[in-house]
């Protein structure tokens, strides 16, 4: 008799194509759905075209426009163009700029219980609310997966989170996985999915558990996994689709390789301070700092209902003349719903300024905080200079957390509103009837015919990168521990649009850490061949965005060293054909100086003979070992110089 399952098991199982599942081993598993957006689509959209793919090979692919909606000339409305013609031409989905962020529209018109869903955006999990096994991954290996290939990963272990008790007044889904970074920080679930079960479940709605799914990624988690029961069902029905229910849940007696547990009942209302999501406290801890924003909406808070407590907590009053009360509706069709209900009326008549469905100031498009001013957010994430204002100051709330601190100017614990304005926490109940928007989702042609893709001035062709080869080149940054993406390639109004056209944005590298990195950079490139970087643990954390391994690798990175990767940022640097070594002695990290020599010899060969590299420190004189994790299939892709590389050999042949 078969062994009882977990809900991800049973999902990796009924998808697996190459693999077994054995924790820690590499298994490709078959992906049914896509999600692109445009900050990382223009790239995928440039390597289907380099694929010369006749079309998508998926059940479901979307194309989002979300991240760039900013027109301040004529880059951004030119990859519109370039985005639709593509997705057109691959027979894509496209979801028109002003229809919404990628997550949540498509968790309303797409997610599918029991299906697999790949994304070139790290919040793709949040799909996992509706019982998919959704995973964020780098563009590339996205373009992959819309071309029929499987997606590759190395068989996670499954943390089991039980939940138990009801949530007390004031808090709500943002402050459970608040509670959860408490507990595991930024990357104490690394290697793990997150799976929520138990009867604590049923507090928590399809898009309650949205919030939670969207933020595992936070801390480092594979994906987060929810069944599909009764409460999915609602929802589907909800949004006209109950025909795509089934009901996946857990094998009674199914066992996990870990285990937590939540009592909701003592959960309280928490805050992530500045700057890293897992900087989490009560929110009595840090009451009366001043703030001058509260920000509301975002993927990681996009429901109506977030929306309606908000509305509901200042009808009537007016927010804190210092308060810059920015309200940012996550889809056109909650917009319309919040229209028909009153809940725009009660946030405008408050002093809201409403602003369009998109991701927006979370991705520093817009809505920067003002110098040296704390900002409350209930975006998914607050590193450094990624809110757009350099050194800014921004926290992660919940929606009832920010709506109270806007009323009183300064951080406030929501449970003191009973007490300061009279007032009883409202009772959110589902409308009985939600209006549903699908106009601004436009279905791909189905006549066969290859249709031409628009290209601006701004889209360049992608560079192409030779073999991995030995270096000799000096360490132009060593980092600490939990550098991000963002700050390896920061996002924002002024870097984004580049992001179609490598050498451009390739300026923008590490320029978080060392303003100085690009002239730096071309000099050792000029001198050396090359450089490559130094860091801690947990390497390259954060958003997905290729970018933060093609940009640094257009100017010559050869190799990072580091104590350890986060998973998707060290599946990009093997991609473009960046040697991911970590130091097989941690301690030998403190040997080495910014501006050190490194140099291999017979790298090629000693990746195919074994897991160590020999590195030698030429300025100090000395050697450490390095080692590596790579399947067969990722140690092929490295030595060709990334995976374009390999496919074009591939096709060759």
């Amino acid at each position: 008799m078969a062994r009882p399952l977990n809900v991800t098991e049973k999902l990796i199982e009924s998808h697996l194509v190459d693999g077994e599942l054995t924790a820690g081993e590499e298994i490709g598993i078959k992906i049914d759905q896509t999600l692109t957006q445009d900050a990382t689509g223009t790239l995928v959209m440039l390597e289907l075209e380099a694929m010369d793919l006749d079309n998508a090979k998926t059940d479901v692919s979307c194309q989002y426009v979300d991240h760039n909606l900013l027109q301040t000339d004529f880059k951004n409305p030119d990859d519109h163009l370039f985005l639709k013609s593509a997705a057109d031409r691959f027979g894509i989905w496209y979801s028109r700029p002003g229809n919404g962020v990628s997550h949540p529209v498509h968790t309303e018109h797409f997610a599918t219980p029991g299906k697999t869903l790949a994304g070139s955006d790290s919040h793709t999990p949040a799909s996992g609310c509706m019982g998919m096994f959704a995973l964020g991954a780098g563009g590339l290996d996205v373009a992959f997966a819309i071309a029929g290939e499987p997606m590759y990963l190395k068989m996670p272990k499954v943390l089991g989170v039980k939940l138990t008790g009801n949530l007390p007044d004031w808090v709500s889904a943002k402050d459970v996985v608040l509670e959860m970074l408490r507990r595991y920080d930024v990357k104490g679930a690394r290697g793990f999915v997150i799976e929520y079960y138990g009867p604590g479940l049923d507090q928590l709605s399809t898009m309650d558990r949205h919030v939670i799914a969207n933020m595992g990624t936070e801390m480092g988690a594979t994906t987060t996994v929810f069944p599909s029961d009764n409460e999915v069902k609602r929802f589907l029905k909800e949004q006209h689709r109950e025909e795509d229910w089934v009901e996946l849940v857990a094998d009674e007696g199914a066992t996990y390789d870990k285990h937590e547990e939540i009592v909701l009942d003592e959960v309280e209302p928490l805050i992530a301070l500045p700057s890293s999501p897992g900087n989490v406290v009560p929110v009595r801890e840090v009451e009366g700092r001043e703030i001058y924003q509260s920000y509301i909406g975002s993927s990681a808070n996009p429901s109506y209902r977030d929306f309606w407590i908000t509305s509901e907590i200042v009808k009537g009053r007016r927010i804190s003349d210092e308060v810059s009360f920015d309200v940012n509706p996550t889809s056109r069709q909650i917009i319309e719903n919040m229209v028909k209900n009153g809940v725009m009326l009660n946030l405008v008549q408050s002093g809201a300024r409403i602003h369009q469905a998109g991701c927006n100031g979370c991705i520093g498009m817009g809505q920067a905080p003002a110098s040296g001013r704390n900002s409350l957010r209930t975006v998914p994430r607050n590193f450094p200079d990624r809110s757009g204002t350099k050194e800014d100051s921004v926290y992660l709330c919940s929606p009832e957390t920010a709506t109270a601190s806007a009323l009183t100017g300064k951080i406030t614990d929501p449970r003191d509103l009973e007490d300061l304005y009279d007032m009883s926490y409202p009772k959110f109940e589902q409308p009985e009837e939600v209006i549903i928007n699908r106009e601004m989702l436009l279905e791909p042609s189905s006549n066969g015919e290859k249709k031409e893709i628009v290209k601006g001035p701004n889209i360049s062709t992608l560079p192409d990168f030779d073999e991995l080869s030995d270096f000799n080149v000096p360490v132009l940054l060593k980092m600490g521990d939990n550098i991000s993406t963002d700050e390896i390639l920061r996002a924002g109004a002024d870097v984004l649009p580049f992001r179609s056209n490598i050498p451009e944005i390739s300026k923008f590298s590490f320029t978080v850490i060392d303003e100085n990195f690009y002239d730096r950079a071309q000099e050792a490139k000029d001198s050396s061949g090359g450089h490559i970087v130094v860091a801690g643990e947990n390497y390259a954390q954060g958003s997905s965005r290729e970018h933060a391994a093609i940009a640094p690798r257009y100017l010559g990175q050869k190799a990072a060293i580091a104590k350890s990767y986060a998973r998707i940022g060290w599946q990009n640097l093997i991609n473009f054909g960046i040697a991911p070594l970590e130091f097989e002695n941690p301690d030998d990290y403190d040997g080495i100086e910014q501006g050190d020599v490194l140099k291999t010899e017979n790298i090629r060969q000693q990746l195919k003979n074994g897991k160590r590299v020999i590195v030698k420190n030429v300025t100090k004189g000395t050697e450490f070992n390095t080692v590596h994790t790579l399947s067969d299939r990722q140690l092929q892709a490295l030595l060709n110089g990334g995976i374009i590389n390999t496919f074009k050999k591939k096709k060759s042949a």
